[in-house]
Parts: C-alpha cells; sequence; structure tokens
C-alpha cells in the first residue's frame, strides 16, 4: 500500500506502514496492515520490509525530473501540461503550496521511516542466514542517506528523525541543520559501505558495496571534501568492476538495461509495474515503434540542444529531432524535438525501462571534477577524456591541457551532455552557485515550424538553491520554519 500520511502522523507511526515487494523489487504487492507486535519476526519479515523502503522510491523515481531537470535549463514544461504546481517549478516562482514538494517530502519521509523501522527491528529474528543481517542494515542505511541526500539537496536543513518519537516530540521538530544531516549520510554510507555485498551477490536494484561507495563519493564532492571524495572514487575505480559500455545507447535500451556501468538503478517491468517517464516525454501523437500516443509533459530546451556537438553519439539516444506520427509512419519526418533517453516501447504510462540513480559516468565526472580542484589538471583532463571519448568514439575530441584553464566549466558542461535528463542538472547549477546566472535565460522552442527558439528570463534568485518547505507540514508543526526567502 502507499501511504501519503502528513510528515506528524508518520513520526508517530514508523512501524506501522510498509509496502512488501517480490526480491527483486519488481511487482510490489500490497499487504495487510503490519505493526511491530506482528511483523519483524523472522528473517523474511525484515527482507519484506527492506523491500518495502526502496518501494517509495520506485513511485517517486519517474517524477523527481519534475524538481530536477524543469528548473535547469534542459528541460520545460509543455503548454498542454496538466500537472499541478509544474509552471511555478519551470518558471521559477515556486511557493509553499506547491503541490510537487508536498508530494516529494512525504514520499521520501515515508523511506526514511521504513529504513528507521527495519533499523529499530533488525535485532528481533533469529533465524538470519550468514552475512543476511549486515546486508539488510546495509541497504537500509544506504536508502536513509539517498533519502536524505535528496531531502538535503531539495529543501536544505530538514528534521533529521532515525528512531522512534512521539507525537508531541515530532510536533515540536526543528529543522537539523545541513551540516548534521550530511553528517549522518555519511555516516550512514560509510557503515552501509562496509556491510553490504558486492553488486553480483545482491539482486540489481538492491543497494551493493559499490552503490555506497560512490554514493558517498559524490556527497563528499557536495561538501567540497574532496580528499575524501578522491579516496571513494579511487576505491571505486580501482577496487571493483565498473567500467563504461562502448555504445552509449546502449545503457537506454532494455536488453542491455543491466550493464557495467550501473552502480544503483530503479527497476521496472513494463505494464505489470511500470512507470510514467517515457510516456510524459512522448509526443502527443506517440513515437513509431515505441507507442501510439504520448503525454508530452515536458520537451528539451533548445539551451541544451545547441551545445551537442557535430558526431556526439550521446545527442541521439537523448532528444530525436526528427519525428513520424505513427498514424502515419510512411509520411516525410517533421522536426520535432522531444527527450529520447527513455523512449522504450512500452504500455503508455508503464514503461518498462530502468531510471538510474548512479551510474559509471557520473563518477567519472566527479572524480575528474574531484582532481581539478585539488590541483591535477591532468588527471581531471584524463578522467574527462574518458567520457568524451566515448561520446564521439575515437579521441579526435578529446580536450587538451590548453583548455585546463577552464576545466570546471567544461567538466559541468560534460555532465550536462552525459547526463541530461538524469536528474543532475539542477543540483550541479545549484552546488556551483552558477544557477544564478545560468537560468537568467532560456531558450525553449514554442514553435517548431519555424526552428526559432524563443529566450525566457526568468529570475533566479539565491534563496532558490533551496525549495521552500511545504506549507501543509509547517502549520502541523511548532518547531519547523520556513526556509528564508518564501
Amino acid at each position: 500500500m502507499q501511504i501519503r500520511n502528513n510528515l506528524i502522523k508518520c513520526f508517530a507511526a514508523l512501524a506501522l506502514g510498509l509496502a512488501g515487494c517480490e526480491d527483486k523489487l519488481l511487482n510490489p504487492t500490497p499487504e495487510s496492515v503490519l505493526t511491530a507486535n506482528n511483523f519483524y519476526k523472522t528473517a523474511n519479515d525484515i527482507n519484506q520490509a527492506v523491500l518495502g523502503i526502496y518501494n517509495n522510491l520506485q513511485t517517486r523515481r519517474s517524477s523527481d525530473y519534475l524538481l530536477m531537470e524543469v528548473p535547469s535549463d534542459n528541460l520545460y514544461m509543455s503548454t498542454n501540461t496538466t500537472i499541478a504546481g509544474s509552471n511555478d517549478v519551470d518558471f521559477l516562482t515556486l511557493n509553499s503550496d506547491n503541490a510537487l514538494t508536498a508530494a516529494f517530502w512525504n514520499t521520501t519521509y515515508n523511506g526514511i521511516f521504513r529504513a528507521n523501522s527495519v533499523l529499530m527491528n533488525i535485532d528481533n529474528p533469529t533465524n538470519y542466514a550468514a552475512g543476511a543481517k549486515d546486508q539488510y542494515i546495509g541497504e537500509a542505511k544506504f536508502m536513509r542517506a539517498l533519502y536524505y541526500f535528496d531531502l538535503v539537496r531539495i529543501f536544505g536543513g530538514v528534521p533529521k528523525v532515525t528512531e522512534k518519537i512521539s507525537i508531541p516530540e515530532a510536533a515540536a521538530l526543528p529543522k537539523a541543520s545541513e551540516e548534521e544531516i550530511y553528517a549522518q549520510i555519511i555516516a550512514d554510507l560509510t557503515d552501509a559501505a562496509a556491510k553490504l555485498p558486492l553488486r553480483n551477490a545482491i539482486a540489481t536494484g538492491r543497494a551493493s558495496r559499490g552503490a555506497a561507495v560512490g554514493l558517498l563519493g559524490k556527497v563528499y564532492v557536495y561538501r567540497k571534501d574532496y580528499a575524501n571524495a578522491k579516496t571513494q572514487f579511487e576505491k571505486l575505480i580501482k577496487d571493483f568492476d565498473y567500467a563504461l559500455v562502448n555504445d552509449f545507447a546502449s545503457l537506454w535500451q532494455l536488453a542491455t538495461e543491466d550493464n557495467s556501468e550501473v552502480l544503483f538503478t530503479v527497476k521496472y517491468i513494463d505494464g505489470t509495474n511500470g512507470h510514467s517517464l517515457s510516456t510524459n516525454y512522448a509526443p502527443n501523437g506517440g513515437i513509431v515503434g515505441v507507442t501510439d500516443r504520448g503525454a508530452e509533459t515536458s520537451l528539451p530546451s533548445w539551451s541544451l540542444m545547441k551545445k551537442y556537438e557535430e558526431g556526439d553519439k550521446r545527442k541521439a539516444a537523448t532528444i530525436q529531432e526528427w519525428w513520424v506520427s505513427p498514424a502515419q509512419p510512411n509520411a516525410p519526418a517533421i522536426w520535432y524535438p522531444y527527450v529520447s533517453k527513455y523512449a522504450v516501447k512500452h504500455s503508455y504510462g508503464a514503461s518498462g525501462i530502468d531510471i538510474p540513480v548512479l551510474r559509471f559516468a557520473d563518477v567519472v565526472l566527479l572524480y575528474a571534477e574531484t582532481l581539478n580542484a585539488l590541483g591535477d589538471k591532468a588527471g581531471a583532463l584524463t578522467q574527462l577524456n574518458r567520457v568524451r571519448q566515448r561520446a564521439f568514439g575515437n579521441a579526435t575530441h578529446n580536450y587538451k591541457g590548453t583548455e585546463a584553464a577552464d576545466l570546471m566549466d567544461l567538466i559541468l558542461l560534460e555532465r550536462q551532455l552525459e547526463l541530461a535528463y538524469e536528474h543532475e542538472r539542477w543540483f550541479d547549477l545549484v552546488r556551483t552557485g552558477k544557477f544564478t546566472t545560468v537560468m537568467k535565460q532560456e531558450e525553449r522552442l514554442y514553435n517548431y515550424a519555424s526552428k526559432s527558439p524563443v529566450v525566457v528570463n526568468l529570475a533566479p534568485q539565491a534563496y532558490m538553491s533551496v525549495y521552500p518547505i511545504p506549507q501543509a507540514q509547517i502549520d502541523l508543526s511548532s518547531g519547523l520554519k520556513q526556509n528564508n526567502g518564501y
């Protein structure tokens, strides 16, 4: 069951709501109402509870683009969208009553509560197989860290809850500082990395040791703790078997979605347990061989499209420019750009393509950023060009040492081109302090017939680096205060 309680009710019900799933995180099935008194008795109970933690991310991930891509210069909402609150995100006019931030808050905290429930009851069973208890602890801590990482990047300081508290305590709970939240994230990931199995010893879609190490390195980059980031990235690169795949497009195909580049991904099955992202990015008229109709909620910006160079193989796997209507498959193609990164054959609103959370190319680019920050520009260039060379199929477009003076700008550019529509761009602009400059204008393609981009003027302010705390949560609390500027 999907629980949509408010924050205070959830604080008081840490052990009351969880969803069971099959072992591979696919086809979640509803369970009767469970409590600590009649559950958490066996190792299988704990396993089911752990899978329930992932369920919230599976529910949320397909709509993360609305808060993580739409406010950036990669994507804008189409004129026919009906998603409540999305236009305020698009035009950077968010307020505390936004429906999208409220849903994000509730779903993410529900995931945290489920993780807390597992950790509070982990000692109950006595029939664990060898290594299972540590695995479940590692998974719960990894997921709790990931949920808090998302919350702190979206809202800044948020309430920190790691154990069961009473309703009065919940009502009075203030925001923890960003530093306190990050300290909890780092502690959880450090322990998860020590306890989790390697990826070949656990089902794809469940957290592994490599996922914890990679995410920990990423968190350190956000903290600008480059020495510790370097340690984690070098451990991942040297001690694990992750690698860039040869063909970028294969990352977005059903037959090859499980590959050497996946550190952590959210699993889906077409129709029975699919997501809406593929449909939302598809044109209204559908895509030949993919879907007979789409929702076309959002469209690729010209600000991004114009940055792909000739020969960059990532472009066609990310954005298709020419479109043929499935209703008239023999008609000439028209220029009608759409996001194609998740364009696989799928049932309407229920696509089976996985949505990545962390992949190796992200790690490589963060490692380049880390080396650059530590003064090793040659090493940074080497890592940056690993991704660049894969994009073009050869070294002819590699960056040269003469360009090292602007290396951070090049790294951010490659991150934009490589990770477009993987929910990274907004955070990259915010954490580097560039969003107030970059987002003053965005080029959008409102008139496809003329191929003329329209420059949209926006008014980004420094306080917009975090979103407003949902007003419903503030109204229920005596301790929760609104973020500055809202």
